[in-house]
């Protein structure tokens, strides 16, 4: 499991060791947000026999290959994380976390002779479409630096799936949500600001939709897309539901029980204006169905961020 310390990646790593498997783990700790919250992360996989550790950037790993070495399977969610962050001088981080660590990912893989790779890829490679729900066949366009990067890595996974023994499959997710969610997502700063009574920071008019998924809801999916996914796939995975901005602020305040202050702030560029995830062909190979309502993970992740 690659970015094993992160939001997605613990979650990952402590429901394949629930299953009974040994699981190994690779993280840079890329300081976007603090170090302590991913040890906390790591907290309970790394009190696990089965689960041993490597603490390197993929892209600067010189023994890629002897780690991956008999591994059954590969889960790649490391990346740069952040639309906003993406512009300007830090793009060249974008480019060598995502696009840059994920080809020395596949060639470690290919000389490891790992038979299968699954990429955390994102919604961000759609871009503003006028039609949804988003389909996997629709052309993609991204609005933001990030996007571009992701996209660039999803193509070169599916280029070393073609041309090598390897069979792969991308996730499109869905802004996913839930306990350990990173500072920087939008759910965990606006819960935090609440708990701290402090205005919501809200860009643009509130209008804007999302699709948001719970984290349980998107490691079903993961772990059914071991066995399950079809080779050269694409697959979304979002939680059902088209939910405006403003919407979500009314539920965190039903659920939290407190006043929601908001401050209103221009729109931020690269952000899309609506996502909404057509999941049929995850629900068709993967037996993907969310069951998470929103209050239902708003109220899991406020536990959380009171903890």
């Amino acid at each position: 499991v690659t970015g094993a310390a992160g939001f997605i990646g613990s979650h990952l790593c402590d429901r394949l060791l629930g299953a009974g498997h040994e699981v190994v783990g690779i993280d840079g700790y890329v300081p976007f947000y603090p170090r302590e919250m991913k040890e906390r992360n790591l907290a309970k996989a790394k009190a696990s026999k089965s689960f041993t550790l490597h603490e390197t950037l993929i892209e600067k790993a010189d023994d890629l290959p002897s780690i991956l070495k008999g591994a059954s399977a590969i889960y790649h969610l490391a990346a740069q994380a952040g639309v906003r962050a993406s512009w300007g001088d830090d793009f060249a981080g974008y480019v060598e976390h995502n696009v840059l660590g994920t080809q020395k990912l596949l060639e470690g893989a290919v000389q490891a002779k790992v038979p299968r790779l699954i990429y955390a890829s994102s919604s961000s490679v759609y871009g503003d479409v006028q039609e949804l729900p988003l389909r996997e066949s629709m052309a993609l366009s991204p609005v933001s630096p990030y996007g571009v990067t992701k996209l660039a890595a999803e193509h070169l996974v599916h280029l070393y799936g073609k041309a090598n023994d390897l069979s792969v499959t991308s996730l499109r997710f869905f802004t996913v949500y839930g306990p350990r969610q990173r500072p920087d997502m939008a759910f965990h700063r606006f819960l935090k600001a609440v708990r701290d009574g402090q205005p919501i920071t809200l860009y643009g008019d509130g209008e804007q939709t999302r699709d948001f998924t719970f984290i349980n809801d998107l490691i079903d999916v993961l772990q059914c897309s071991l066995v399950q996914g079809k080779a050269g796939l694409v697959y979304n995975v979002g939680g059902g539901q088209r939910i405006s901005v403003l919407k979500v602020l009314e539920a965190i305040a039903s659920v939290t029980g407190r006043e929601v202050r908001i401050d209103r702030q221009e729109g931020q560029k690269g952000d899309m204006r609506d996502t909404l995830a057509d999941t049929a062909q995850a629900a068709r190979d993967l037996g993907f169905i969310p069951k998470t309502p929103l209050a239902t993970g708003l109220k899991a992740e406020w536990e959380w961020i009171c903890s």
